[in-house]
């Protein structure tokens, strides 16, 4: 292959590439700017897969190949899917829409997560960063632009968009809106979008680019939330290794009120589960039944300085108005809680009940609901720098989906596409 060019890239190889190619293969708008010799055949890329076809061909004959791709094609680009089809292209890349985006914000990005939205599943992860992380850029795709990112996380989530369309062209725009009005406005092509918590934009000087480095330990003491009932460290840690919190995932950390007791975190525990699944980059939601426990919630979470959506209600009704979750956490409750809860979930349920007795009927909600289901009773003695009484026991009780129940997961709703509206009247920014 004779390479992968970018418009922007240094104009005397792009030049040079082209009239010695044979294909000419990428974007209408992008072929129309670049021109590629009268000798060459070009190829549009409407199918990404037809056009590889083309392409595997021509080489298969010998022929110089030129791509013509956005940006940087080995960030989110064609590289990837070229070198995965056994082929070896030069590359010669321009800015990429990414850094182009945070230079007309004015921002340094290298503390900023960057993800590629292609379907509604892709969609729906982004928008659990947005929720978690503070400097986040959208690659849109159609169905999956700043409407649908603003339908997502308002009201709920805080956040500011600059939204950038045709980056680098004559048509070149660059909007600084809320998520309101993002679902509101006409959008032409938008590429990229920054979701900002305007209270964190800059972000602190580190080593690592992207996510930052995950925290030093987990499964906190108890002494690290303010209630008598938190979870132990033991039970915390068994939780989160079986809920797998991870970024892109919205875990749940239901209090139901019903069967536990004691140190099981009879309530959420004070949002002990959801507090520590922020602090490994998941988006979460701690639902507590009363004003008093959602506001020593807020506490905690303000003292861990993490970010954890807090909301109140009896389960089930308040599940209808939370975002889907990969994995659910519930402290208690009967049958009828626990199935409503692991019937959102799409990966994983973690229920904790303080007796026995309550095992079989746990696993039976979550083996109607389509999961495995296995239980383990925890209890542990401190020997030192003391040795204290063994801890009473907490029963957890947990699985995952299995493959012969996939058709009856949740189901993740199709992105709604935009209104296109009259034209408003514009409001770039500097």
């Amino acid at each position: 292959m004779d390479g992968t060019v970018s418009p922007g890239a240094a104009a005397s190889e792009v030049r040079e590439a082209l009239e010695s190619a044979a294909l000419v293969v990428g974007e209408p708008r992008l072929l129309h700017a670049l021109g590629a010799p009268p000798s060459a055949r070009t190829v549009e890329i409407g199918d990404p897969d037809a056009a590889l076809e083309e392409i595997d061909i021509a080489q298969g004959r010998g022929q110089a190949v030129v791509v013509v791709a956005e940006g940087d094609p080995g960030f989110f680009g064609l590289v990837r899917a070229l070198r995965a089809r056994g082929h070896t292209p030069r590359v010669l890349p321009a800015l990429s829409p990414v850094a182009r985006a945070f230079a007309r914000a004015g921002l340094p990005w290298d503390d900023a997560l960057v993800v590629s939205v292609s379907d509604a599943e892709s969609l729906r992860r982004a928008v659990n960063v947005c929720r978690a992380h503070p400097k986040v850029a959208v690659l849109t795709a159609p169905g999956a632009g700043p409407a649908e990112l603003g339908r997502e996380l308002f009201p709920q989530t805080p956040r500011s968009f600059i939204v950038c369309e045709s980056l680098g062209g004559p048509d070149e725009r660059v909007v600084n809106v809320r998520p309101a009005e993002a679902t509101t406005r006409p959008w032409r092509n938008p590429e990229v979008v920054l979701v900002l918590d305007s209270r964190h934009a800059v972000g602190a000087s580190r080593w690592l680019a992207g996510a930052a480095p995950g925290p030093p330990g987990w499964a906190l003491p108890a002494g690290a939330f303010a209630q008598d009932d938190a979870l132990r460290p033991d039970v915390l840690a068994f939780a989160l290794a079986k809920l797998g919190p991870r970024i892109g995932d919205m875990v749940w950390d239901i209090a139901t009120g019903g069967a536990t007791g004691g140190a099981t975190g009879g309530g959420a525990a004070g949002g002990s589960i959801a507090i520590e699944c922020a602090r490994l980059g998941a988006a979460a939601v701690a639902v507590e039944r009363d004003d008093a426990s959602c506001e020593r919630v807020r506490d905690n979470v303000r003292a861990h300085e993490v970010r954890v959506a807090v909301a109140r209600g009896e389960v089930p009704g308040v599940l209808d108005h939370l975002p889907v979750p990969d994995a659910v956490f519930v402290s208690g409750g009967g049958q009828g809680a626990v199935r409503a809860c692991a019937a959102r979930a799409l990966r994983t349920a973690v229920i904790a009940v303080s007796e026995a007795a309550h095992v079989r009927p746990a696993c039976a909600a979550l083996t109607a609901e389509g999961f495995s289901a296995e239980a383990v009773r925890l209890q542990a003695t401190r020997l030192a720098p003391f040795e204290e009484r063994p801890s009473d026991p907490v029963c957890l009780v947990w699985g995952e989906r299995t493959e012969g129940r996939q058709a009856g997961r949740p189901q993740v709703p199709a992105p709604r596409r935009a209104e296109t509206i009259a034209e408003l009247p514009e409001g770039p920014i500097g």
